[in-house]
């Protein structure tokens, strides 16, 4: 036998060795993946798999959450509440107390937009007298409500949620749920996104406004005045309950400063028409202090504009200044010449003005 040959038990051993069942070579095919690799993907798919269940299975339970919550809607609704005004119609859910038997009373959202020595103080506890009425004050006289739009919408929410307390809340049967808002509190700033939110939330506005912005600015400089000389022993108070503080707080005579008097005029004036404006597109309605005071009845529109049953208001509080303007003003001598003959001189005649 030549020395390159085999011999035949080599030969056998050759062949086993090549047609191994568990020999990681093939002499045709790519070599198997290992055992780890394919146990790693079934263990993925099955994760996969786990994946779209729970998503479904959350996707129902939302949905049949929606439904329950539209089911118990439309059980509270009132068939006699018009299509168009389903969007001004609320049930809360607050947090922090239950409505309990209240749960099914509609709730409408509103604002009374204002601006400071308009009678929005006594127009609010007018509404307040009310049994289905809450205003719960300028709650953003603190400038940390305010100081973005953020904490302004977080803020409108808690309200609106009835998770807001005061003392004129009567959260759990309350019909007409709100706030009283000054112009100067951020909410002319901030419209475009207040607007929406409004329209979005379904809140209702009352414009509430002063004809006589004479008369406006005599009260804003008086109130000034006291807010530093307390002259009610010592405490400055913006209204009064009694005939005695009231005569006390008018002795005050402010004297205008008539260089500037026309322009902080129509600068007012321009306010009220700027925000007239900006929220036109909400559900709104336009009062008059003056339209108040001549008529004691004039707030059954209001009340007809919150769906909320008419009734006799009442308030404690009483007027200020009662007495005619040449009475009010310590330079009035000045202050009429500068405004007859101009587009304000209908002010000087206090025809806007019953005592």
């Amino acid at each position: 036998m030549h020395c390159g040959s085999f011999t035949h038990g080599e030969l056998l051993m050759s062949v086993r060795i090549g047609h191994h069942p568990y020999s990681l070579k093939s002499s045709k095919g790519a070599p198997i993946l290992p055992r780890s690799i394919f146990v790693f993907f079934i263990v993925l798919f099955g994760i996969y798999v786990c994946y779209l269940s729970f998503n479904q299975i959350t996707l129902e339970n939302k949905r049949e959450g929606n439904v329950r919550e539209e089911q118990t809607e439309n059980i509270c609704r009132k068939p006699d509440v018009p299509y168009e005004e389903l969007r001004y119609v609320h049930f809360p859910k607050p947090t922090s107390y239950s409505r309990r038997e209240c749960s099914c009373t509609p709730v409408r959202f509103f604002v009374i937009v204002s601006m400071q020595r308009s009678g929005s103080g006594w127009v609010e506890t007018l509404l307040n007298s009310h049994p289905n009425i809450s205003s719960n004050g300028e709650i953003f006289n603190r400038v940390d409500r305010r100081e973005n739009v953020s904490s302004i919408l977080q803020t409108l929410d808690k309200l609106y949620d009835l998770d807001w307390f005061s003392s004129a809340a009567k959260n759990e049967c309350t019909a007409a749920f709100g706030l009283k808002w000054m112009l100067n509190q951020g909410i002319l700033e901030n419209h475009d996104d207040i607007v929406r939110y409004l329209n979005k939330k379904g809140v209702s506005v009352l414009f509430l406004f002063r004809r006589n912005t004479l008369r406006r600015l005599i009260s804003v400089l008086a109130n000034d005045y006291d807010r530093e000389a307390k002259q009610l022993n010592g405490t400055h108070k913006s209204h009064v309950h009694s005939k005695e503080e009231a005569e006390i707080l008018a002795k005050f005579k402010p004297e205008l400063d008539t260089s500037t008097l026309i322009t902080n005029i129509r600068n007012i004036e321009k306010t009220i028409k700027d925000c007239l404006d900006h929220f036109k597109s909400t559900r709104h309605m336009i009062l008059y202090y003056e339209d108040i005071v001549h008529n004691s009845n004039a707030l059954s529109q209001a009340l007809e504009f919150l769906r909320v049953p008419m009734r006799r208001l009442m308030s404690r509080q009483v007027k200020i200044h009662t007495r005619t303007l040449p009475d009010l003003v310590k330079n009035w001598e000045e202050v009429s010449m500068k405004l007859n003959g101009t587009e304000y001189a209908h002010f000087l005649d206090g025809s806007d003005y019953v005592k």
